[in-house]
């Protein structure tokens, strides 16, 4: 159900309609509380995969690392 109101917050927001295609074409909601785990997973997936390629086909993403914590690691974020 998260997936589903952050693709909606998003569409609303940028006035942009993400394309949910391979998502419908499952005929699955997270109110289809008779439909299996592994069916639920794969919409959960499938969906989160075309919001994410949507975003990035649409906007150029900014990525800068940040090495200023104790440990040693590199902390990716986008800007």
């Amino acid at each position: 159900m998260l997936l589903v109101h952050i693709k909606k917050y998003y569409e609303t927001t940028t006035e942009e309609d993400i394309e949910t295609d391979r998502y419908n074409a499952l005929h699955i909601s997270p109110v289809h509380i008779h439909k299996n785990k592994v069916t639920h997973k794969k919409a959960i997936l499938t969906l989160g995969d075309e919001i994410v390629h949507h975003i990035r086909a649409h906007h150029d993403p900014y990525i800068e690392y940040h090495a200023d914590f104790q440990s040693s690691e590199r902390i990716a974020t986008e800007l």
